[in-house]
C-alpha cells in the first residue's frame, strides 16, 4: 500500500464558497446550488491538484475489441448538419474491457485515452483493465446472430468474482457526445465503484487541465480554441477529485487506504497542463446482490456550456431513444437502415463459415471509418499502433489518416457489399490528396498521389508509391463500369484527375516536396506497398499496368489521342516482368537435373537486375539482405489484375516458396493456425526479414526500446484473403471450380480469416504467430497483436473474398488487362 497524501492547510471558507461557484454556465438551478463533494468536504478540499505534469502520457492499448460511430446518411455527396439531420462526429472504441480513444470533430482528433472503473472493496483496490475477465457482444443483432449496429454489450466479471460490471456502450446520432449504460453488481458486502477517466484533449496527452465543476467532470487544454469534454451521470458522485496521472489521480488516492480522500477541485488555476486523470465516486452497495445501475455521458463541444448542455441532453433522452435512434427509429437512418441498403450481403452470407456475422460487421466497421467532415475520408484505422508504449505528448494521427491504397481496397469493398455511395464519394474526394503545382511546398512533375494525409488533406508523409498512383485510376475505371459513374462523369475525372496520374505513370519526373527530392523513373518505385524500398516490385507494377490499361480505356472514350501510350506501356512493362523482378540464379528455389534454379518472383529488385546478389536496404531495424533470399506473395497481384495468368509457371514457383514452411524463422513466410472446426488454414507474413513487430527477445512493442535485430513482422490477415483470390483464378483458369472445390477454398480461406477475428469481430492487421517472447500480453497462436486493430484494409479484403466466392470470379480482376497477352 502506498502511505497516505498529506493534506494541505484547510482553506477558508471564503475560497470554499467560491469552489461552490466553480460551475457551469447553463447548469440548472439545482446544479448550481451544491457541487459534488459536499459543504463539509469542500471545506477541506484541496483547489490545485499536485504532481505536475504528472507521468509520461500514451495511447492505448491497439488491439480494439470494437470501435463505433452513428450512422450518418450523405446529403449530396456530403455530411451536412441539418435541424433535422445533426452529423454526430464522435468516434469511440474499445479495448482491454474499457473504453478507450476516444475521438470529436475530425476522426483523428482523440479526446479520451480510456475510461474504466477503479473498484475498491475489503482490502482491495482493483482497476477494471487489470483485474477482471471481459466478454464483448453487439447489442442489437438480427435472427441469425449478425451485428445490426456498433453498439456494444461489456460484461467485466472481477477475477476473484466478488463483482460484475456491464456496460452497453453507443454513441448519440443527434448530438456530439457519447452514451454508456452501466450496471454493477456486488456478489460481496462494502464494494464501492469510481470512475477514471484519462483525457487526451484534441490529440495530445501532456497539456489538459481536468477540473471538477458542478456535478460534471471537466477537461480542456490551455489553448483557447480548446475542445471541452464533459462527463455527466444520471446517479449523482458521492464524491470527485481531479489530479495528475501518477502523482495525485484516483488511483494513487485510493491505494493507500482504498478510499477517494484527498480530493482535488482542479489540476491548474493558472492555465497549465499536463497529463491530468479526473476520478469520481459512486455510492457504496453495502450489501452483497447489491446492484447499482446509471447512464453516463460524455459531451463534446467548443465551450464549456455547450459541452455540459450536450451530456446533460442525450442523459435527458434516456437510454431506449438514443440507443434506438443509434439502430435507426422512424425519425432516424441508423445502421441497420445502412446495412438493409446493402442488398448483396444476404447471399454474400451463404458464402461465409460464420453465417454472415463477420461479413455484417465489417460493413459496418469500413463505413465507421470514415471522416464525416470531409466525406469520403476512408482512414487505415481507428488505432495507433502499439499505443500504449508510444508517447502521447505530441499529438499524432497514428493509423487514422488516409493512404491511397488503403482506400482503394476500401472503396472496393463498398461496391462489392452493394454501397455505391460512398466509393463514389471516395473516389472524388481522392483528387484532395492528388499533387499539383497548388499543393504547398511543391515542385516538380504533379500527377500522383500523397503517400498520407490527414483527412483534411494536410500532408504527412511524402514518399512516391506508384501503385498509389495506379490505384485512383483503376477504381474510376470500376464505378464507371459498374454505372456508378457516367461517361461524362469519368470523362471529366479522366481530364481533372486521371489523366496527369497516367502521365506520371508514363514518365515519372522530378520530385521535390519536403525532404523528398527526387527523379521518379517508373516502373522503378521510390517506395512499394510496405512503403521501405525502393526498385522494380511485382506489385506495384502489377497496380501500374492495370492502371495504364484503364486509363487508356477511358481515354479512347475522352478521344485523348494520348491514351494509346499508355497501353503500349503497359504491354513493355508486362513483356519486361521476367527480367526485372524474376530471378533464375535465386538462392531459394528448386533446381533440376541441369542445376538450373526454378525462377522465381523476388519481394523488390533495387535495380531491375534480380540476378544479382544486391542487398536490399536495411528497415525496421533489419539489416538489409540479398534480394534473392526475400519472398513476399506481393506478385499473386499480377494474377489478381490479370496481368499474369494463374497458371503461369514462374507464379506456380513462386507459390510453392511462399509455401515452403521449413525456411527458417527470419525467411519464412507461411504459418498455420487452427480454425474453429479444428482444420488448419493459412497466415502469412509479408516477407521475409520483415522486423516491423514485437521484439522476439525481449517481447517489447515495436520499437519500444529502439529498432533492434530481433523485432519481427508478423502474420498479416489480409493475405490469405489474397491467396484465397489467387485460388479462386487458378481454379477458375483450369475450369475446374467444382463445388467441392469451391466448399474447400470457403472453407481454407473465408474461415482462415474469420479465424483471425477478435471476440469483437474486429481483425487485425498482424497476429502472433508463436515465433518468440509471447510479450506482456501473453499471446497465443492467432490472436491480434497490440499492431493495430481493426484495420480498414483486412476487412476490406475480407469482403471482396466473399463477394469474389460468391461470383465465383475475382472481384479485383480488371478484364481490359487480361486482354493484354492476348
Amino acid at each position: 500500500m502506498l502511505k497516505p497524501h498529506s493534506q494541505h492547510s484547510v482553506i477558508s471558507n471564503a475560497i470554499a464558497a467560491s469552489l461552490l461557484g466553480l460551475v457551469l454556465t447553463g447548469c440548472s438551478p439545482a446544479d448550481t446550488a451544491t457541487n459534488v463533494n459536499t459543504l463539509a468536504e469542500v471545506s477541506q478540499l484541496n483547489k490545485v491538484a499536485p504532481g505536475s505534469p504528472g507521468t509520461e502520457p500514451t495511447w492505448a492499448f491497439s488491439g480494439k475489441t470494437g470501435i463505433g460511430t452513428s450512422y450518418e446518411p450523405y446529403i449530396n455527396g456530403q455530411y451536412q448538419d441539418q435541424a433535422a439531420n445533426p452529423v454526430s462526429k464522435v468516434w469511440f472504441s474499445v479495448a482491454q474491457g474499457i473504453l478507450t480513444e476516444t475521438m470529436f470533430g475530425l476522426i483523428h482528433n482523440a479526446q479520451l485515452k480510456e475510461l474504466q472503473f477503479i473498484i475498491s472493496g475489503n482490502g482491495f483496490v482493483d482497476t477494471e483493465k487489470d483485474n477482471t475477465i471481459s466478454t464483448i457482444e453487439y447489442l442489437d443483432t438480427d435472427d441469425q446472430g449478425r451485428p445490426q449496429s456498433l453498439a456494444y454489450k461489456i460484461i467485466n466479471k472481477d477475477i476473484e468474482g466478488k463483482y460484475q460490471i456491464e456496460k452497453h456502450i453507443f454513441t448519440d446520432p443527434d448530438r456530439n457526445s457519447l452514451m454508456m449504460n452501466v450496471t454493477f453488481s456486488a456478489f460481496e458486502a462494502g464494494i464501492t465503484p469510481h470512475l477514471y477517466v484519462n483525457p487526451h484533449i484534441d490529440n495530445s496527452g501532456a497539456n489538459d487541465i481536468a477540473a471538477i465543476e458542478g456535478k460534471a467532470l471537466v477537461a480542456h487544454t490551455s489553448d483557447t480554441n480548446s475542445t471541452v469534454m464533459t462527463i455527466k451521470s444520471d446517479v449523482d458522485f458521492v464524491h470527485a477529485s481531479a489530479g495528475f496521472v501518477g502523482s495525485s489521480d484516483g488511483i494513487i488516492d485510493l491505494q493507500d487506504n482504498g478510499k477517494l480522500d484527498s480530493l482535488y477541485q482542479t489540476t491548474s488555476n493558472t492555465n497549465q497542463g499536463g497529463n491530468v486523470a479526473l476520478t469520481a465516486q459512486y455510492p457504496t452497495l453495502t450489501k452483497a446482490n447489491d446492484s447499482l445501475s446509471f447512464n453516463l455521458a460524455i459531451g463534446f463541444a467548443q465551450d464549456k456550456a455547450s459541452s455540459l448542455a450536450t451530456a446533460q441532453a442525450t442523459l435527458d433522452a434516456g437510454y431506449d431513444a438514443v440507443k434506438q435512434a443509434y439502430l435507426g427509429d422512424e425519425q432516424h437512418i441508423g445502421w441497420k437502415d445502412y446495412l438493409a441498403s446493402l442488398t448483396p450481403l444476404p447471399s454474400m452470407s451463404a458464402n461465409t463459415t460464420d453465417n454472415g456475422k463477420l461479413l455484417y460487421a465489417s460493413a459496418l466497421v469500413l463505413k465507421a471509418q470514415e471522416d464525416k467532415t470531409h466525406a469520403g475520408a476512408l482512414i487505415a484505422s481507428l488505432s495507433n499502433p502499439w499505443g500504449d508504449t508510444v508517447s502521447a505528448k505530441v499529438g499524432s494521427t497514428g493509423y487514422k489518416a488516409v493512404w491511397p491504397r488503403d482506400f482503394y481496397q476500401c472503396a472496393m469493398a463498398f461496391l462489392a457489399m452493394g454501397d455505391t455511395q460512398t466509393p463514389k464519394v471516395a473516389f472524388e474526394y481522392l483528387k484532395k490528396v492528388q499533387v499539383s503545382q497548388q499543393t504547398p511546398g511543391f515542385a516538380g512533375t504533379p500527377g500522383w498521389f500523397l503517400q498520407k494525409t490527414h483527412v483534411d488533406g494536410e500532408i504527412e508523409w511524402v514518399g512516391v508509391q506508384l501503385d498509389q498512383t495506379a490505384m485512383p485510376i483503376m477504381l474510376g475505371w470500376k464505378l464507371w463500369q459498374a454505372g456508378v459513374l457516367t461517361d461524362a462523369e469519368i470523362i471529366s475525372w479522366y481530364q481533372d484527375m486521371l489523366k496527369p496520374a497516367a502521365d506520371f505513370l508514363v514518365t515519372g519526373g522530378k520530385v521535390k516536396l519536403d525532404w523528398n527530392e527526387t527523379n521518379i523513373s517508373p516502373p522503378s518505385t521510390q517506395q512499394e506497398r510496405w512503403e521501405e524500398q525502393a526498385g522494380f516490385s511485382p506489385s506495384t507494377t502489377a497496380a501500374i499496368i492495370a492502371g495504364l490499361v484503364a486509363a487508356n480505356d477511358i481515354g479512347v472514350l475522352a478521344q485523348d489521342r494520348d491514351a494509346k501510350t499508355y497501353l503500349a506501356l503497359a504491354k513493355q512493362l508486362q513483356n519486361q516482368l521476367a527480367t526485372t523482378m524474376v530471378t533464375t540464379a535465386g538462392l531459394l528455389g528448386e533446381t533440376n537435373n541441369q542445376g538450373q534454379v526454378a525462377p522465381y518472383y523476388v519481394r523488390i529488385s533495387p535495380n531491375g537486375n534480380p540476378n544479382t546478389e544486391e542487398k536490399l536496404l536495411d528497415n525496421n531495424g533489419k539489416p538489409g539482405l540479398d534480394q534473392r533470399l526475400i519472398l513476399d506473395g506481393g506478385f499473386l497481384e499480377l494474377v489478381r489484375y490479370g496481368v499474369v495468368d494463374a497458371q503461369d509457371p514462374v507464379i506456380k514457383n513462386s507459390v510453392m516458396l511462399i509455401d515452403n514452411q521449413q525456411l527458417e524463422d527470419n525467411l519464412r513466410v507461411k504459418y498455420e493456425f487452427t480454425a474453429k472446426d479444428g482444420s488448419k488454414v493459412p497466415g502469412y507474413r509479408r516477407y521475409g526479414n520483415d522486423g516491423y513487430g514485437e521484439d522476439t527477445v525481449t517481447g517489447f512493442s515495436y520499437a519500444e526500446n529502439g529498432n533492434t535485430e530481433d523485432q519481427r513482422g508478423r502474420v498479416w490477415p489480409f493475405f490469405t484473403g489474397e491467396r484465397g483470390h489467387y485460388e479462386l483464378a487458378l481454379a477458375t483458369a483450369e475450369g475446374n471450380l467444382t463445388p467441392d472445390r469451391k466448399k474447400a477454398l470457403i472453407n481454407t480461406y473465408v474461415q482462415g480469416m474469420e479465424t483471425f477475428a477478435n471476440k469483437g469481430l474486429m481483425l487485425p492487421e498482424q497476429a502472433w504467430d508463436g515465433v518468440g517472447n509471447p510479450t506482456r500480453y501473453d499471446y497465443k497462436m492467432g490472436d491480434g497483436t497490440n499492431s493495430a486493430t481493426p484495420l480498414a484494409w483486412t476487412h476490406a479484403e475480407y469482403v471482396k473474398l466473399v463477394r469474389s466466392m460468391t461470383d465465383e470470379q475475382v472481384w479485383d480482376f480488371y478484364p481490359v488487362v487480361k486482354q493484354l497477352a492476348q
